[in-house]
């Protein structure tokens, strides 16, 4: 599955296309922001907005520079331990870092073993490295609901098979829609409630035109 465009409500869609401009160093026109194949369009909120979760695809033999180069430009976030860096083995095959983004977000750098590239560059990590927006981050009150739609009409399926009532990673190492239960705190601090109000994304999918709308005022649609 590929995210190819998501429609992001800010409080200043100025300043948070600069933040992916001047810290990941991300291609941007106007308050579009460009990583790969994909988009985030930033957009005025209409109300609140509260802790958004997304994941960029980094290349996995990259992921030491990469970590070097962002904790230069921005603080890392850590889990109750102090650990910063997290390491998940069985289908996931990663290595993540947090960071803190626009509007309270929990951002991450993931590199993937599965996705590794045969031929890496070496040297200091640059954003032009980043490869694509690998995850999205949506709460709901009913994640089993959730799970089969997806199932059913996106044929998006638990990573590996594993998935549980409050936590469902759904779609492949390209893209992952988090699927997480609405008073489930994000990973790694575990202090912030998830938030996608408002928020529009575009994937690939068999079926395009298809569109999933969620109570928690989030909407998915198929292209």
């Amino acid at each position: 599955m590929r995210l190819l465009h998501l429609l992001l409500p800010s409080l200043d869609p100025t300043a948070s296309a600069a933040f992916y401009r001047d810290v990941l160093e991300l291609p941007l026109h106007g308050t579009r922001v460009r990583a790969g194949w994909s988009e985030i369009e930033l957009v005025p909120a209409s109300g609140a907005v509260g802790c958004l979760h997304l994941a960029f695809n980094v290349p996995h033999a990259r992921f030491g520079a990469a970590v070097e180069w962002l904790a230069a430009r921005a603080p890392l976030l850590r889990d109750p331990l102090g650990e910063a860096r997290f390491r998940l083995d069985g289908a996931w095959q990663s290595e993540s870092v947090y960071f803190a983004g626009p509007d309270g977000a929990v951002l991450e750098l993931i590199g993937r073993r599965a996705l590794d590239d045969a031929s890496p560059r070496s040297g200091p990590f640059s954003g032009a490295e980043i490869q694509c927006l690998s995850e999205v981050g949506l709460p709901s009150a009913d994640v089993a609901a959730v799970m089969r739609s997806l199932a059913n009409h996106f044929d998006a399926r638990p990573l590996g098979g594993e998935a549980s009532t409050d936590f469902a990673p759904l779609g492949d190492h390209q893209g992952l829609l988090i699927v997480v239960e609405r008073q489930r705190r994000w990973f790694p601090e575990r202090r912030q409630l998830p938030w996608a109000r408002g928020l529009r994304l575009t994937v690939s999918a068999r079926q395009p035109g298809l569109r999933l709308r969620d109570a928690e005022g989030w909407e998915l649609v198929a292209a």
